[in-house]
């Protein structure tokens, strides 16, 4: 990315240090997913949730098939809990309580994943997760029409979905994914991002970045098709458009959050 050519100069507000550790809690995170949704309006829907624990692993990939979302939440308990959250539906109550105990959930092996029946027309089933992982771990996420919720975790993280938003709260380590269709939404933690990069882009979706008010790194972002606004003084050369790429603070590791078709907004974090 490059740097705007007529000079406008703006100050930067003064910056300090900190070191990213693991995000302890006064309570551990909260078991948020439920069956209250609405899943299905013209056929009879069942909803149940699994819990399983499982040993602690160094890497966790996590599929959430065609239609699953997840959401993956650091703690600081050396093991996983994995909720997953069955949906069914079909033309009874009893073809879609049935077509649920036909959904299988594997856990072995570092991986996450449901096996089911074929999905009919008027027939199908998916699988949510809520997974709460110890707070230093590698994940490897993927969904298709689903979101992504990472918070509270640092490691070498990778994800991709196709139809879905993409939310990514407190992390650290080396980040990379995109979706096709869904927003970006980054809340950044501490004084600098701890670890090698955050670099992630969406296709079709706005870009909302969240920094801390002593914050060091180096910021780009940027859109195709948008605006891009910064709610706090930045130094830049000439006027931000559809491309910025600055040093925050001492400057420090990437932190890259761009999109073809949407707008940019960096905010400052509310404390």
């Amino acid at each position: 990315m490059r740097i705007f050519t007529p000079a406008v100069l703006l100050a930067l507000p003064c910056l300090t240090a900190f070191v990213w550790a693991p995000r302890a809690r006064a309570q551990a995170p909260e078991r948020q997913m439920t069956c209250d949704e609405n899943w299905q309006s013209d056929r009879v829907s069942h909803c149940e949730i699994n819990e399983m624990t499982i040993a602690a692993v160094p890497r966790l990939s996590v599929d959430g098939g065609v239609n699953g979302g997840m959401t993956l939440k650091g703690w600081q308990k050396n093991e996983i809990l994995v909720r997953a959250r069955v949906q069914t539906a079909a033309e009874s109550d009893g073809r879609a309580r049935d077509l649920a105990r036909q959904v299988v959930i594997h856990t072995g092996g570092g991986r996450v994943m449901a096996d089911g029946p074929q999905n009919e027309r008027r027939e199908n089933w998916s699988v949510s997760y809520e997974v709460f992982v110890p707070q230093k771990i590698d994940l490897n996420l993927k969904a298709h029409n689903g979101g992504i919720r990472i918070s509270d975790v640092q490691g070498q993280i990778e994800f991709e979905t196709t139809n879905g938003g993409v939310s990514l709260d407190r992390l650290a380590g080396n980040v990379h994914g995109h979706t096709t269709n869904g927003g970006l939404s980054v809340e950044l933690a501490g004084s600098r991002w701890e670890g090698s990069q955050l670099d992630i882009s969406t296709t079709n979706g706005g870009v909302s970045v969240s920094v801390p008010a002593n914050y060091s790194a180096r910021l780009e972002t940027g859109t195709v098709n948008g605006h891009i606004h910064v709610d706090f003084p930045v130094t830049v050369r000439g006027e931000i458009d559809r491309q910025l790429s600055i040093d925050l603070g001492s400057g420090g590791p990437l932190v890259r959050a761009v999109t073809t078709n949407g707008g940019v907004s960096v905010k400052r974090k509310e404390t």
